[in-house]
């Protein structure tokens, strides 16, 4: 492990509903086989935080040392061990330091860290909630299987925390600390991601806000250049499903589940109102 940057200076004891803001919030970017564009998220990141945090997930293109001169933390796989266990490190290294909240980021390039202010100000104006990065906008320039495949996942999710949430695939979130302190969250992989929205749910009350953001991808009007995602939505899918479906069957009560989600519409702070949807009212605690 390299560090290069310096701890938050906050005390242990600062009050839980302190505000947010880019000196006790950390970037948290899982990488693998990113050489392409990691250098650029991480120097978009640091724009916006000073204390950024990059697991290079036993990376053999050269990741990490595209990144070695730059003043962020680096924690190395020595090989690959997913995208859950990449995650749960960062989590434990900015809880280690002291930091309120994360924001986690793609390495790559796919999130922009323009953004990354839109999620702090959201988590002030809805503390503790988990802030999602919601790609509603340009959203013609999605691949269609992606948008049909995290159209489904967003239903199925919905199942493990008892409300509905816009875009539940994306990797651009603000967790706050009480979320990132979680123990014994399973899932591996893509499956992690979607799991902790769901423990958040069951064990602490935690429900979800969405900030609309731009899909980025590689399209015929733009010569900005991506790797080939890591997620492969028939398996990667598959595993999510099979995951909450085992859940669901296990807690039982699937109809009474079915009209609390039709109750709890996705909540998204738009402060444009491009999005504004019916008021949807959030709960403590959802359980």
């Amino acid at each position: 492990m390299t560090d290069h940057a310096a701890a938050p200076g906050h005390s242990a004891d600062r009050p839980r509903a302190a505000r947010l803001d880019r000196n006790n919030v950390a970037i948290v970017i899982p990488a693998l086989n990113e050489a392409l564009r990691i250098r650029e998220v991480v120097e978009g990141a640091l724009a916006q935080c000073p204390h950024v945090i990059v697991i290079d997930d036993g990376s053999d293109d050269g990741t990490g040392e595209r990144i070695a001169d730059l003043p962020a933390t680096v924690l190395r796989h020595a090989q690959r061990q997913g995208k859950g266990a990449s995650l749960r490190d960062g989590f434990a290294e900015a809880l280690r330091r002291g930091f309120l909240a994360v924001v986690t980021m793609d390495g790559d390039g796919q999130h922009a860290a323009d953004d990354i202010p839109r999620l702090i100000d959201s988590a002030n104006r809805h503390p503790g909630h988990i802030v999602i990065g919601a790609r509603l906008r340009k959203r013609a320039a999605q691949p269609t299987y992606r948008r049909l495949a995290n159209n489904f996942g967003d239903w199925g999710v919905a199942w493990g925390t008892g409300y509905q949430i816009a875009d539940s695939q994306s990797g651009q979130r603000l967790y706050p600390a009480e979320v990132m302190a979680l123990r014994e969250v399973p899932g591996e992989d893509f499956v992690f991601e979607a799991q902790i929205l769901m423990s958040a749910a069951q064990q602490l009350g935690t429900r979800c806000v969405s900030v609309p953001i731009e899909s980025r991808y590689q399209t015929q009007d733009s010569d900005e250049q991506f790797r080939a995602s890591h997620f492969k939505p028939l398996r990667d899918f598959s595993r999510i499903t099979s995951h909450i479906v085992l859940q669901c069957l296990r807690r039982g009560g699937v109809p009474a589940m079915y009209r609390r989600i039709r109750a709890n519409p996705p909540l998204i702070d738009d402060p444009s109102g491009e999005f504004a949807s019916a008021p949807a009212k959030v709960q403590a605690n959802p359980r």
